[in-house]
Formats: C-alpha cells, structure tokens, sequence
C-alpha cells in the first residue's frame, strides 16, 4: 500500500467569513478520500491563533449554520521549516507533530484568500491548493480585478472607487447620476457579501458607505445591472477547465451572506443554466479568459451578469470559493462529471504539480 499523502486542512481564520470557512471545511473533510490521505486538522481562532484538532471534535453546532464555531483544542501549533521539510510544532512542548506534504487552506476573506498565507505557504516552500500570491491578492481586491479585466476587453459593470482619502468626495448626487439607482455598495477586499449593500437613497448611501468602511479601507460603488446571474467554475493552472455554467435566482433582495449560507431557500439554482449552447461557449470562455487575466490558478469561480441585451458581464472572481453542502463550485463540478472526491484529488494533484514546476526554477546565478 503506498504512502499516504500528508494534507494540512487549514479552517477558521480571523476574517469576517470565519464561520463560513467552518462550514467550508466540514464538506471538504467529510469528502476527501482517507484512504488516500493523512489529514491534520488546523484551526485558526478569532485572534489568529492555530490549534491543531481532532476530526471527532473540531466544530461545535456543527450542523447549525449560525451557531457553528471552531471548538479549539489545547494543542497550539505554528509552522515551521526544516531542512525535512515544513512541519507543525506543537508550541506548548516545542516539539515537532509531523512534517506536511501539502496544504488545503480552506479559508475565506481577509487572510485566508488575499494572498497573505499564500506568501507564509510560499517562504515555508510548501505546496497549497489554490491561486499564489497574486491571483489571491489581485482577485480579492474587486477595483484592482475589474481594471485587469477591462484592460483584457472583458465587461464589467460601471464602478467608482471610494477611499478614506476620498470619502468627503463621494456625493451621493454626483454618484447616481453616473451609475444611476439602485446601486450596491461593498467591500473592495471582503466575500460571501459581507458589507453589500443595495441603495436607493442618500441616506441609505451614507449608512452603507459607513458599513462597508468597517471591513476595509477602500469601497467600491457599483451600478446595479439588471441581468441573470450566472456562474462558472474553473479548475487547472497553465491550462484551466471551465464547468457547465450554473444559474443564481435568489429569493432574496440579493444574493446575500444569509441566502448563500444561513437559509437554504436564499436562492434558487438552476443546473445547468438554461443558455444556449452558444451562451455557454461565451460563459466558458470568458471564465477561462477572465482567470488567465488575473494570474489565478487551481481554482476560482467566475461570476456573471447576463442582461437582457446578451451582454456578459463579470461581478466577480473569487479565487477560494464555498464548499459547502450548497455551494456552487462543487456543485458545478458534480453537474460536469467530478465527484467531490475527485475535485479533493484534482486540486491537491494541481497545487503538487506547481510546486515541482516552481521547485525547478533558478533562485541563482550558476
């Protein structure tokens, strides 16, 4: 019997999606093949601490979407590196727990998917699923994402971009006559529609702006496009796959943090996507386009507006998606013939092969 495959599954995190990444990682856990791996449990508190846990005892309200938390374990770990490679350190002991092959960071928002524990994974020369350090960091930031977009001839709906700096700046007159009404405020660097909001009025402009300023330092202000929203997801690296594309009819005002995650009524899906084949090809198409352009690789989700007109629009990319039991991403796969299990086997073997790909490039000069 060969070796199994050592897989850190790292969860939890200090982001406002903490509870999301829980949910995240019960699903991948659940799914991966154990036969096939070894797995370490790490969750990442509120504070920013690691626990490493137990598979029989790592959430608390597990089965409750908003009740759910991380039931951290009296085992505190760091990782460090060694010349055998990156291990985990137990911090109370100081000894090392085991060396790890790859890392699964199931981990949404801040931290976990703008490319800052991309950057530990890399110093730490240890192979991870899912974008690097810039397709992270680049599809995390919806302003610096829509401008690569619109230099490669992608849509994207009208934005303005609202900073501390700027604040005083941002009329609520000046701003609807250019987007026009309603329009959506969010987060330039936040997920799951954490912070979103859709406005109408100055007032509710001015407490939305507020709002959203609480999650991150830079706002975007978008026009609210009238259009189907449609999803695709994308799996590979230098020569990425796009799945049969998915449609969101939400229940709600909009597709919300509680209608993706909280109420399993928030939304209806539609798999596949009523289009036509041509519609496909287009969707298809531009997810792979749109994930080449902002250096993503393993995996992302590309999400769309389709309006009236047939213009194809891009709202967002997000490069660490749900996966959840009602997440679109593994559902898309599993509508496109990958079981959840294989899609577990086809990022690890992606994000293995890029190591060894990278491993043989020059840090030197001979």
């Amino acid at each position: 019997m060969s070796k199994k495959i050592k897989v850190a599954v790292i969860f939890g995190g200090k982001s406002a999606e903490h509870e999301v990444s829980l949910q995240s990682a019960k699903s991948v856990i659940a799914a991966i093949d154990k036969n096939k791996y070894e797995l370490l449990l790490i969750g990442i508190d509120k504070s920013g601490k690691w626990f490493l846990n137990d598979e029989s005892h790592y959430l608390l309200n597990a089965d409750n979407p908003k009740l759910i938390r991380l039931n951290n374990s009296n085992t505190e770990v760091t990782l460090v590196s060694s010349g055998e490679g990156s291990q985990l350190l137990d911090l109370q002991t100081n000894k090392p727990i085991g060396t790890i092959d790859v890392v699964f960071p199931v981990l949404h928002g801040t931290y976990g998917e703008d490319g800052s524990i991309q950057g530990l994974f890399k110093l730490m020369n240890i192979p991870f699923v899912g974008c690097g350090i810039l397709g992270s960091s680049v599809g995390m930031d919806k302003d610096v994402t829509k401008r690569l977009l619109r230099d490669a001839g992608i849509g994207i709906a009208k934005f303005v971009i609202a900073t501390k700096s700027n604040r005083a700046e941002i009329k609520f007159a000046e701003v609807s006559k250019e987007l026009g009404l309603p329009m959506f405020i969010k987060p330039a660097n936040a997920g799951s529609s954490v912070g979103v909001h859709k406005v109408s009025t100055e007032e509710e402009f001015n407490s939305a702006l507020n709002d959203a300023f609480q999650f991150d330092r830079k706002v975007l202000v978008e026009e609210a496009v009238k259009g189907r929203e449609i999803e695709c997801a994308v799996l590979g690296n230098e020569n990425p796959e796009a799945s049969i594309p998915g449609e969101i009819i939400p229940t709600h005002t909009f597709y919300s943090y509680e209608a993706k995650y909280i109420d399993e009524h928030g939304a209806k899906l539609s798999l596949p996507a009523k289009l036509s084949e041509k519609e496909v090809k287009d969707v298809q198409q531009t997810a792979v386009k749109a994930f080449l352009a902002i250096g993503c690789e393993g995996l992302a989700r590309v999400d769309f507006f389709l309006t009236e007109s047939g213009e194809l629009l891009i709202n967002e990319i997000n490069t660490m998606p749900g996966f959840t039991s009602i997440s679109m991403y593994p559902k898309l796969w599993q509508l496109s013939g990958i079981s959840f299990p294989e899609l577990i086997d086809r990022l690890i073997a992606l994000a293995l092969d890029r190591h060894a790909d990278e491993s043989k490039l020059k840090t030197k000069f001979d």
